[in-house]
C-alpha cells in the first residue's frame, strides 16, 4: 500500500509541475521572438498531443478504480468487472453495521460459500477469552473461518448462527483473515447487493 502511496504522489507531484509550467510554456510559444514563434508552437503543440491524450485517460480510468484499505484482501486496487458472480470471486458491497460505524461503508471481499452449498458452525471453547465460545464456519466441510469474542477495540462482536444449506440469491462473504470482518458476523449477503470486481494491483 505504501508503494502504491508514493507511486501517485510521485504522479501527482509530476502533473502539477507541468501544469504549473504549462503557462510559462504557452507565454513563449506565443510571445517568443519573430524567428522562433514557429518553432515554439509547433514544441508547444507536440507536448499536447502527447500529454492530452495521456491525461483524458487518467481522467476516465481514475474514478473506476477503487483502493481497498483492508489488510484481509490480497489486493491494493480494485475496479469493476461484468459477468456472473461465483465462488472466488472479489466482490464489493455496501454495509451498515455497529461495528462499521454510523454510515455505510464499501467494503471488498471474497465469495467463499454460494447457494446450495451446506454451511455449518462448531462452536468450541474460546481461547482468547473465559466463559466465552468461538465458532468455526465450514463451507462444505472446508474452513471458512473462527470468530474472535470482541474486537480488537474490545467491542463484544455478535456472530452469524444460522447454519444450513445457503439459498439462492444468498451468498457467506469475507477472507481467511483471523481479523476480518466478514459473514462470520453480519451474516449472508443478497447476491444482488454485490459488484463483481478484478484485481488491478
Amino acid at each position: 500500500m505504501l508503494k502504491l502511496f508514493w507511486r501517485l504522489a510521485r504522479a501527482g507531484r509530476t502533473g502539477a509541475l507541468w501544469l504549473a509550467n504549462l503557462p510559462r510554456e504557452a507565454a513563449r510559444a506565443l510571445g517568443g521572438l519573430e524567428g522562433e514563434r514557429g518553432h515554439r508552437h509547433r514544441t508547444l503543440g507536440r507536448a499536447l498531443l502527447a500529454i492530452l491524450p495521456i491525461a483524458a485517460l487518467v481522467a476516465t480510468l481514475m474514478p473506476r478504480i477503487v483502493l481497498v484499505m483492508s489488510p484481509s484482501i490480497d489486493a491494493w486496487a480494485v475496479r469493476a468487472a461484468p459477468g456472473a458472480i461465483g465462488k472466488g470471486d472479489l466482490v464489493m458491497f455496501s454495509l451498515r453495521h455497529p461495528i462499521a460505524g454510523p454510515r455505510a461503508v464499501k467494503v471488498t471481499k471474497y465469495v467463499l460459500c454460494v447457494a446450495g452449498e451446506r454451511l455449518t458452525i462448531l462452536e468450541t471453547p474460546s481461547g482468547k477469552a473465559p466463559h466465552e465460545s468461538d465458532a468455526r464456519y465450514f463451507c462444505n466441510g472446508a474452513l471458512l473461518g473462527t470468530t474472535l469474542p470482541y474486537s480488537a477495540r474490545g467491542v463484544r462482536l455478535t456472530r452469524l448462527r444460522w447454519s444450513g444449506i445457503i439459498p439462492v440469491g444468498r451468498a457467506y462473504v469475507g477472507s481467511h483473515h483471523p481479523r476480518g470482518f466478514d459473514s462470520r458476523y453480519f451474516g449472508l449477503v443478497r447476491i444482488d447487493r454485490l459488484v463483481r470486481m478484478e484485481r488491478l494491483l
